[in-house]
């Protein structure tokens, strides 16, 4: 393992500047996964059932379902660009508005109209037994935290460093001991320990994501459904708070109070899988009493646990593995370690026809990297508790002026804060930028820059400018967004490009109708042996 005394972001750089290693900062490898609620032209909750057309939501490698059989979720394949990722993403899209006959993709994390938590149809995978388990996790759901926050949407990022950087980093560490064999334990070991301390500096700097990405200032009331709550009242059906940035990312959001005790540990692998195995293996008294099936016999949910499995845990990032076929993901980390992170706390950019923009990956890819190669101490119980206080303030009202977060235990305002941090990045930025021979990364950091002097520049501010401005509520001006970004996507592909989608589809169907054909046990068996591994 890591000496205690971890290299500095200098001498990393230095090391990384290094001729022979440069070409290492241009190696990123990412993936995105979009999430977009089906709508009608009116803004108001899908109650079709998924496009035939977009193939199987079960076996689909790029087009999906996620909560509700109306949120789409995109996934593209991992790249090396930011711009191939997106690219793909776009073509994914018209690809599916080819298939909607009518419907739009709802540009906002914060929902649709929405008629009642009942109006929000849960995702149906088909009769597989794997069909059987996603559809009654997600009944598990609606049971535990009802149907209205699984429909929010956000972007998830994926994102892993490449292999030969590694040993490079281990050497610098170890002070220039020979890296170990580039599939040992020795050197896995090493690079779990290295993607955790990237999550705990992700964990103490988010507050920054928050204000610089966050857009989802306000929301339509009928998400709330007559719930308390302490917004503030926009138009008759708009609530907001002022300096909010990312509602989504708040107690509304994605955060639930069942989960609120939940402690999850991210020092090191071990206390991450210990933690997290625990709330997935403890059984909880409400959960018990609600019991597994109802008189009919249908499942409410997988388990009693805290958690029925691990992704019901809400976090802003994931350390993630490939799971092997069977392999649960917890299993998978323990056994192999960490391959990649995902980062979760994106939301959607209603302006923006996918939700996002290259500049917004090539900062994030800086500000990953950036949190890689800084020390990153473990987190003790009050520094937790600054990490949260942090994130709410930012997340709640994290354009007031002069707003305060805390560093170590000291006070300083969200605005210098983010500024040094910027700075901090620019010499990383300007090595990205010279391995790849171009000026993106710079240019991503100075646009966020103008940010932190300006709040009127970040997405929040701009979504309540153009409420108020227009004078019109949240849903007519998301709809409005949704009709320009259904044109702009509604571009015709290529002949051949089209076909490859429609044959995509087809062989996902296919593969479905052979999941549920080659099942040869019942679902209350299935169900037992996917518990007891």
């Amino acid at each position: 393992m890591a000496n205690s005394e971890s290299p500095s972001l200098k001498q990393a750089l230095a090391l990384l500047s290094q001729p022979e290693h440069l070409s290492l900062l241009a190696n990123i490898q990412r993936g995105i996964e979009k999430e977009g609620l089906r709508c009608s032209d009116q803004g108001v909750i899908s109650q079709k059932p998924h496009p035939k057309g977009l193939g199987s939501a079960l076996t689909h490698e790029s087009i999906t379902t996620d909560y509700s059989e109306a949120l789409l979720e995109f996934i593209t394949p991992v790249f090396n660009s930011a711009h191939e990722a997106l690219a793909y993403l776009e073509i994914a899209h018209r690809y599916t508005y080819s298939q909607l006959d009518g419907e739009m993709i709802w540009p906002n994390s914060m929902p649709c109209i929405i008629q009642g938590e009942m109006s929000i149809p849960i995702a149906h995978y088909g009769d597989s037994n794997l069909g059987k388990l996603k559809h009654v996790y997600r009944h598990g759901l609606w049971h535990r935290y009802g149907r209205m926050m699984q429909c929010i949407s956000g972007i998830h990022y994926n994102v892993s460093m490449p292999k030969e950087l590694w040993p490079v980093l281990f050497e610098l560490e170890h002070q220039r001991q020979p890296a170990p064999d580039n599939n040992g334990k020795e050197l896995q070991d090493y690079i779990s320990a290295k993607y955790f301390g990237l999550i705990r500096n992700f964990r103490r700097y988010s507050w920054l994501l928050f204000y610089l990405f966050g857009a989802s200032p306000a929301l339509c009331k009928s998400f709330l459904d007559g719930q308390p709550h302490q917004l503030e009242k926009l138009k008759q059906h708009t609530l907001y708070l002022p300096y909010a940035t990312s509602l989504r990312m708040s107690d509304l959001g994605y955060q639930n109070s069942a989960q609120s005790d939940l402690t999850v540990c991210y020092n090191t692998l071990d206390s991450y899988v210990d933690t997290l195995g625990k709330a997935v293996s403890d059984p909880v008294a409400a959960y018990e009493e609600l019991g597994l099936q109802d008189e009919h016999g249908q499942y409410k949910q997988l388990n009693t646990n805290l958690l029925q499995i691990e992704n019901e845990y809400y976090s802003d990032i994931r350390p993630k593995r490939v799971s092997r076929n069977g392999e649960k993901p917890l299993e998978a980390l323990a056994n192999e370690g960490v391959e990649y992170i995902e980062v979760r706390s994106t939301d959607l950019n209603p302006f923006m026809p996918l939700g996002l923009d290259v500049p917004q990956l090539q900062f994030m890819d800086v500000f990953l990297s950036w949190c890689l190669l800084q020390p990153s101490p473990d987190v003790d119980n009050a520094e937790y508790g600054r990490i949260e206080r942090n994130q709410k303030k930012a997340v709640m009202e994290g354009r007031k002026p002069g707003l305060m977060l805390e560093r170590g235990y000291e006070e300083i305002s969200l605005q210098q804060w983010g500024l040094e941090v910027v700075e901090e990045m620019r010499e990383l930025a300007q090595q990205m930028d010279k391995a790849r021979g171009h000026t993106f990364h710079i240019d991503a950091l100075n646009q966020q820059k103008l940010k932190l002097a300006d709040s009127t520049l970040t997405p929040s501010a701009k979504v309540l400018a153009a409420l108020q401005e227009q004078d019109i509520e949240f849903a007519e001006l998301t709809r409005n967004l949704a009709q320009q970004h259904r044109k702009e996507l509604s571009e015709p592909l290529g002949k051949e490009v089209k076909q490859s989608w429609k044959n995509k589809a087809e062989q996902s169907l296919a593969a479905q109708q052979e999941l549920e054909d080659s099942d040869d046990i019942s679902f209350d068996e299935y169900l037992q042996n996917y518990l007891q591994r």
